[in-house]
């Protein structure tokens, strides 16, 4: 894609995974030579993302809104506007979002994260009330990119690590 072809607002570049995030990508791969990409993502209040794991990139969050809150490892972090936290590779995660949902910017580097939401998601003048992900294709898309799903949405990192009952 051409840097100077499409701007933040064109429909190729904004996206939704299911009923939950709305994405619109900033940068790309190919913009940025790999090194990163960048996306405006919004999510709507309580969503949880599964846990989960990247191998081949970082992911980076600054809130513009709202609020989250990151379990990355060993850490908690409570996020509100202005707030920046970065998760490295191999580090299991999962984020809530707060009652008011929350708007941030999530960098991954090297590029990565908005392949995943580009190949995976409906592009959003497509999307209705009734979009549902595809959760075949996200798993395939997911593992070929190098993430790992370990748990189910709102799983945390210690609850992973805990002895089955």
């Amino acid at each position: 894609m051409n840097p100077n072809s499409s701007t933040p607002d064109a429909p190729e570049r904004q996206f939704v995974l299911g009923q939950g995030l709305q994405a619109t990508i900033l940068a790309t791969a190919e913009e940025t030579d790999g090194h990163l990409d960048l996306m405006d993502c919004v999510q709507p209040p309580g969503a949880a993302t599964p846990l989960h794991m990247h191998t081949r990139y970082e992911e980076r969050y600054w809130v513009i809104s709202g609020s989250m809150r990151v379990w990355a490892g060993q850490d908690q972090v409570t996020m509100g506007p202005g707030d920046y936290y970065v998760i490295p590779t191999n580090v299991p995660h999962m984020v809530r979002f707060g009652p008011e949902g929350a708007r941030a910017l999530v960098f991954s580097s090297p590029a990565g994260f908005a392949q995943l939401v580009a190949r995976a998601g409906t592009p959003a003048h497509l999307a209705t009330t009734e979009t549902e992900l595809d959760t075949e294709l996200f798993m395939a898309v997911t593992t070929e990119l190098g993430d790992v799903v370990l748990g189910p949405p709102g799983t945390t990192p210690a609850e992973l690590a805990e002895p089955p009952h």
